[in-house]
């Protein structure tokens, strides 16, 4: 199914994934990727998000977000889960 990309399985790719994090210089002290799941092509990765006391987004939410967004950018093209 997946030809170009090789398999990982998903404690691998988050202790990579955090990696990638921590080096970032957009890291924000407690960005952590928690959790990776496959959606077709894509891998798609959580983690908190820094609400505030209501439950709405911060800004810091906002950097989260970019930063899954982009190591789904990053690792898709390269890994897809293992079965």
């Amino acid at each position: 199914m997946y030809t170009k990309t090789s398999a990982i399985s998903s404690e691998a790719l988050l202790i990579e994934a955090n990696n990638v994090i921590r080096q970032h210089e957009a890291y924000l002290q407690g960005m952590v990727a928690t959790s990776v799941e496959q959606k077709g092509g894509v891998l798609v990765f959580r983690g908190d998000f820094f609400l505030d006391e209501q439950g709405l987004p911060t800004r810091k939410t906002t950097a989260v977000f970019n930063m899954f967004k982009h190591l789904a950018h990053l690792f898709s093209d390269k890994y897809h889960l293992e079965d």
